[in-house]
């Protein structure tokens, strides 16, 4: 470990250095998993307790009706779990056109008709079962005790919770689970979630069974037929989430890896591997030659993400084809470092989120992220149980191509968490959270540390660009506003955005420093949320 331990941007934050830690974008999250690692438990008991939390904590970006992913170094390699939701059986491109006309695209992105399978509370289980050390039960009970006696609303949960309402408190459900006095809550109120805490109770004591195939998805089967959704009991009952390998590319010496499609995690590699074609370490970090080349290569590899990237059944093209080394090349050679270009997809073919990352001093660390995916999901909530469900249904495309909606297919996910490894030993648990900001939330910090040596709180408090579409980006007002012309005269669209949290992601980062019994853990909370590190 190598890092400037100077911070050069405006931050409230300082690297926190602990031999075991919970990182999360809510203090009593982080402080749930705490009491799991005190009690004796593993890094794993410590993230599930801190993702049961945060359903609690931070709703407007997860609930349990989530979905979720996790790479899991267990000491001795790495394991990746994806628990993102299918589609009904009942859902098919001509459900949806019956319902809004011919003229439809996609899915709605409100209401019932947004909601896949939810695979959050099955991520917990299996996580568990693998690779926990205490009762399940026990996971669980911070999270049960926040919502049952409440919790004081803080700065940017609120302001998300409150600029969410007008749209969404006409939903079913919403309203009663969410504007407890009519409103959203107002910073520093209390807000109790009793229907959640029934919830997460009856999940706890059946070890997660009561969601699938007991009384919680008898009450979603049933609040989705009240309100004309396709979701049945069967389909609860016949969810399973899925063990994969995570994929990976070699960076300067490093190896990034990431969960494989039906995520969009590639496109970090993917980037990486074109990035790695120009030598950034002689360049300023903040600088406008730096920044370009990394907004170019971000463009590229989403190019070939949003035409390839879908569930693997369904794609065209593999994963190793997307990070073939010589097609990766080719794409580099694309970057002209004097002007920005609006790049389409190659061919390949030889001839308002939640992260959390917890490590223990056994070795043990986790990646983890769980999402409603917009904030709040699909607005609805089943009220007995406090079901806040996501609308993941709605990145399905109704149109012909590899993520077209069928049933029980997973659409293309955003939700992706990370893992740094250096000659196959672990080196960092982190993610950033952000719809598509994500991947490049994750190059860019990567980027930040390993060729510019930043320290992982600085490299999170660094000012980020984000790429929407064409030659547009987004920048934080805090950039240098050198860089920003320097962008611009480019030939970048260039706009600046105030809203840190949702734009720009928001990061979580556990660096190993060493033997983690003796040095621990370099940790970093992104200042964009109200997050924490707890360590000891």
């Amino acid at each position: 470990m190598h890092f400037d331990f100077r911070n050069p941007y405006p931050t409230v934050r300082l690297p926190v250095f602990a031999r075991n830690a919970v990182a999360t974008s809510h203090p009593l999250a982080a402080q749930a998993g705490l009491r799991m690692l005190t009690a004796g438990g593993n890094a794993v008991d410590a993230a599930v307790a801190a993702a049961a939390a945060m359903t609690v904590c931070e709703p407007v970006s997860n609930g349990l009706g989530s979905d979720a992913f996790a790479i899991v170094w267990d000491g001795h390699t790495l394991h990746g779990l994806n628990a993102s939701g299918r589609a009904p059986q009942a859902w098919t491109p001509q459900y949806f056109r019956a319902k809004a006309g011919e003229g439809a695209t996609t899915p709605p992105k409100r209401g019932i008709d947004a909601v896949t399978v939810p695979g959050a509370v099955a991520s917990w289980v299996a996580l568990s079962e693998r690779f926990g050390r205490l009762p399940f039960a026990d996971l669980l009970a911070p999270a049960i005790e926040i919502a049952e006696r409440g919790y004081l609303m803080p700065v940017v949960v609120q302001q998300k919770w409150a600029a969410a309402t007008p749209e969404l408190g006409g939903l079913p459900g919403f309203a009663d689970a969410f504007l407890p006095w009519g409103r959203a809550p107002k910073v520093g109120e209390l807000f109790r979630f009793p229907a959640a805490a029934r919830g997460l109770a009856a999940i706890a004591r059946t070890r997660g069974e009561a969601f699938y195939q007991g009384e919680i998805a008898q009450a979603l089967a049933k609040f989705s037929q009240e309100q004309g959704g396709a979701l049945t009991a069967a389909d609860l009952a016949g969810y399973r989430p899925e063990w994969v390998d995570p994929i990976g590319q070699d960076y300067r010496g490093y190896r990034l890896h990431e969960i494989p499609p039906n995520g969009q995690g590639i496109a970090a590699l993917m980037a990486l591997g074109i990035l790695g074609h120009f030598d950034l370490q002689g360049l300023d970090p903040d600088g406008v030659a730096a920044q370009h080349l990394q907004i170019e290569a971000m463009k590229l590899a989403f190019a070939d993400v949003y035409r390839y990237v879908a569930e693997p059944s369904a794609m065209e093209l593999s994963a190793e084809q997307l990070l073939d080394p010589q097609y990766l090349a080719s794409r580099a050679r694309l970057i002209d470092p004097r002007r920005a270009q609006d790049f389409q997809a190659g061919n390949p073919v030889k001839g308002g989120t939640i992260y959390l990352t917890a490590a223990d001093e056994s070795g043990m660390m986790v990646s983890f992220i769980q999402s409603n995916y917009l904030g709040f999901g699909s607005g609805c909530v089943e009220p007995t149980y406090g079901v806040s469900l996501q609308n993941r249904g709605h990145a399905f495309s109704l149109d012909a191509g590899p993520n077209q909606v069928a049933p029980g297919k997973r659409p293309f996910h955003t939700i992706i968490p990370a893992f740094l490894t250096k000659e196959g030993q672990p080196v960092m648990s982190f993610g950033v959270m952000g719809a598509n900001m994500q991947p490049q939330g994750h190059m860019q910090t990567v980027v930040r540390m390993v060729d510019f040596g930043q320290n992982p709180q600085a490299a999170c408090d660094a000012p980020r660009w984000r790429f929407n579409a064409g030659l547009e980006i987004n920048v934080e007002p805090q950039m240098d506003p050198a860089t920003v012309q320097g962008l611009t005269e480019l030939g970048h669209q260039v706009g600046i955005i105030q809203d840190n949290y949702q734009d720009f992601g928001a990061g979580q980062f556990i660096w190993r420093a060493g033997d983690p019994a003796v040095e621990g853990y370099v940790c970093a909370s992104d200042p964009r949320r109200d997050g924490l590190v707890a360590g000891f």
